[in-house]
Formats: structure tokens, sequence, C-alpha cells
């Protein structure tokens, strides 16, 4: 019974750390020691939407054994920017749609966060095509790619 009561003090003992360990202030990603500038790329910038035609029409050649290309974008929108808040990387989820080569319309959902490219230069950019994400790296339905 004492061994009981000692596990259950030590285990609200631990809880009570993890709480303090989550109380901290807010502090803006623009004002850390290695900060953020905030400025992350509009979701219709040519840049973001020409990695994304590029990553795709890589995947699907190499990996799917297919042809296909994204050949156009319309109905582009922000979903949200920053969702969780200033003290995280600076970040912009959209979603627009995307024409296909073989007349095929597919949503794209994808982020755009600053400085996660390569080495961390320039913006990183991750994307899914509803329908045609064949790996379900972002399953179900690329529900995964949005906030």
């Amino acid at each position: 019974m004492a061994r009981a009561f000692r596990a259950l003090a030590l285990a609200l003992a631990l809880t009570g750390l993890a709480g303090t360990a989550l109380a901290r202030p807010v502090v803006p990603a623009e004002k850390r020691y290695f900060d953020y500038d905030g400025e992350v790329p509009v979701c219709g910038d040519a840049g973001v939407l020409s990695t994304i035609s590029a990553r795709f029409a890589r995947k699907e050649s190499e990996y799917w054994n297919t042809s296909l290309e994204i050949v156009s974008f319309d109905r582009v929108k922000l979903l949200a920017a920053r969702p969780w808040g200033l003290d995280h990387i600076p970040r912009n989820f959209c979603t627009a749609r995307a024409l296909l080569n073989d007349n095929s319309y597919h949503d794209v959902s994808y982020s755009v966060a600053e400085d996660l490219g390569l080495i961390g230069f320039g913006p990183g950019v991750e994307w899914c095509l509803l329908g045609l994400d064949r790996d379900l790296a972002y399953a179900p339905a690329c529900q995964l790619a949005r906030p």
C-alpha cells in the first residue's frame, strides 16, 4: 500500500513539473537570438507555385512512372497565417486548385514556412495534391498538410 502511495506521489510531482515547463512566456519568433523576419512569401508567389509544380513532376516521374505535370493553378487562397502563435516558425497554410496535363483538377494543400528551405535558406514548401498522395504522406485526404 505504501508503495502505491509513493508511486502516486511521484506521478503527481512529475505531472506538476511538466505543467510548469509548459508555462513559459511567449517570445515572438522575430525576437529570438536566431530570429526570423516574419516575411513569408504569399500563397500565390510564382516561386512557391513553381516549386510545387517541379517537385510534383519529379515525384510522379521518378516514383510513380507517370508523365503527370501541373499546368496551372487557380483559386489560390490563404487558409491560415501563423496558426500556432507568434512563438513558432512563421508559416502560411494555403490551398489552390491545380490543372494537370491530363485535364483533371485537383485541390492542393500546401504550407510555406520561413527559412525551412535547403539548409535553412529560403522558404520551405510542403504540399499535397488531393487524390494523388499515393504514399499517404499527408493522409487522410491531405488533411495533415493543413493547419
